[in-house]
């Protein structure tokens, strides 16, 4: 019996400890901590290990030019809004003109039924 949890104990630990590497290989910065750019000294490789100051300029362009493009797209989103409040501004602005001249065409209304009324009673 012992034998028995001793083993299903080793099982477990045994997957577990290969469930953290696959989750490590799969992993996507996993492939850079793993990247070894060097080579044995007997190949024949025409493979040069790029200096780690060329590799950070490479990753800074290519994040500026992200972050250029992300700039780029708020930009657009912002004018869009812009255009978005101007236009409720304006369906605003004849709204209440609308309403003005609703008001007024009631006041005449009364007006002349009253007029009516007046008339009718005399």
């Amino acid at each position: 019996m012992t034998s028995n949890t001793q083993k299903s104990d080793e099982n477990r630990s045994k997957r577990k400890k290969e469930m953290e590497n696959e989750a490590l290989e799969n992993h996507p910065l996993a492939s850079l901590d793993k990247t070894d750019l060097s080579f044995p000294e007997g190949s024949q490789s025409l493979y040069k290990p790029e200096p780690l100051e060329k590799v950070l300029n490479e990753m800074n362009k290519e994040i500026m030019n992200l972050l250029s493009k992300y700039a780029h797209i708020l930009s657009e989103r912002a004018t869009k809004d812009a255009s978005y409040v101007q236009e409720l501004d304006g369906i605003l602005k004849e709204a209440r003109t609308i309403e003005n001249h609703l008001q007024q065409k009631r006041e005449s209304l009364k007006q002349k039924f009253a007029v009516i009324t007046n008339t009718l009673q005399r």
